[in-house]
């Protein structure tokens, strides 16, 4: 495939633990908050989309910025959802801050051990339904945030004028994100190298330290998430990710349902140098989506950038324009 486009009609830790704690949605860019409209000046044109965009595990609106601010730029209603246990609700354990209990860290409890894909997908189904009043909705998923889109699009298609998956879960054929990472094309995840914070299953989380100071979980994260920046870069990423993902997201049954998500045009965002969700991975997910829907394929871009994404935003603006544009055009 065409590095820079290529356009297609179209129990214990281990594998389960590092899908959902890691970044395995660490999700868009690493910047600063958000979670409203950026945008109105002409995002009403008639016609125009509002983008809904949604993280991933770990993640929150905040790593949304830069592609809201350039998206607002060029005149679009944009907003950065935080998920249920995520941003302002998110917890941060005492044992988390400095100076840190490992041992408490890995036995404290967390709410969003208790965050259900469901709740995932009401909170952003109420928002689909309120930006749809202002025109189309083109949803957005990076990373673990695909399996949202998924629950959302199994329950209001008809909201939902285009979906984008950047470097996301799609779950079709196989059931689960869990399952989707056990498959030999998820076998080379560089998530896996990442070391968790070892929590007794009953508290339902996944949990990372974002805030280790180990040089070897450096490496591990900097290889998983952004190779391509510098070490001063990851950092500034790190002190924007939540320690804690409910264990159960990563284990629900989030396929796409042939009559209800497989109606909705939907576009993939292929990041062809993301360590985390391996090209092979990526490309399983694409076919098994279009063996589900073979009259809905998805329409396939290829990026060079890692699991965070590309560094230019303008990239972002890009692919998301052209999104809007192929919509418009049926």
């Amino acid at each position: 495939m065409n590095e820079q486009s290529d356009n297609r009609a179209g129990g214990g830790w281990s594998r389960r633990g590092v899908l959902s704690a890691a970044a395995a949605g660490a999700g868009a860019v690493a910047a600063v908050g958000a979670g409203a409209p950026a945008a109105q000046a002409d995002g009403r044109r008639r016609g125009a989309p509002t983008f809904v965009l949604v993280h991933g595990s770990g993640s929150n609106s905040y790593g949304w910025s830069p592609v809201l601010a350039e998206l607002g730029l060029r005149g679009h209603r944009t907003i950065a959802v935080d998920l249920p246990g995520h941003g302002a609700g998110a917890c941060f354990p005492l044992s988390y801050q400095s100076p840190q209990d490992l041992d408490r860290l890995a036995t404290e409890p967390s709410p969003i051990g208790g965050v259900t894909l469901a709740d995932f997908a009401e909170h952003v189904v109420g928002v689909v339904r309120a930006a749809h009043r202002n025109g189309p909705v083109v949803l957005v998923g990076q990373s673990l945030g695909g399996a949202t889109l998924n629950a959302v699009a199994n329950r209001v298609p008809e909201l939902i004028a285009h979906l984008v998956y950047a470097s996301a879960f799609c779950p079709t054929r196989h059931t689960s994100v869990n399952d989707l990472m056990a498959t030999p094309e998820g076998a080379t995840s560089a998530l896996f190298e990442i070391p968790p914070v070892r929590t007794p299953p009953e508290l339902g989380v996944n949990r990372v330290n974002w805030r280790s100071a180990d040089p070897v979980f450096f490496a591990a994260v900097k290889e998983a998430l952004a190779a391509d920046r510098t070490d001063t870069e990851v950092r500034a990423l790190l002190a924007t990710l939540e320690p804690d993902e409910s264990a159960a997201i990563g284990s629900a049954d989030s396929r796409g349902l042939a009559d209800r998500w497989g109606r909705v045009p939907r576009t993939f965002l292929r990041f062809t140098e993301d360590r985390s969700i391996p090209l092979a991975l990526q490309d399983l997910m694409i076919r098994e989506a279009d063996g589900t829907t073979p009259r809905n394929r998805f329409r396939v871009r290829s990026v060079p950038a890692p699991h965070v994404g590309p560094r230019d935003a303008a990239v972002w603006g890009d692919e998301l324009e052209r999104v809007a544009e192929s919509y418009r055009q049926g």
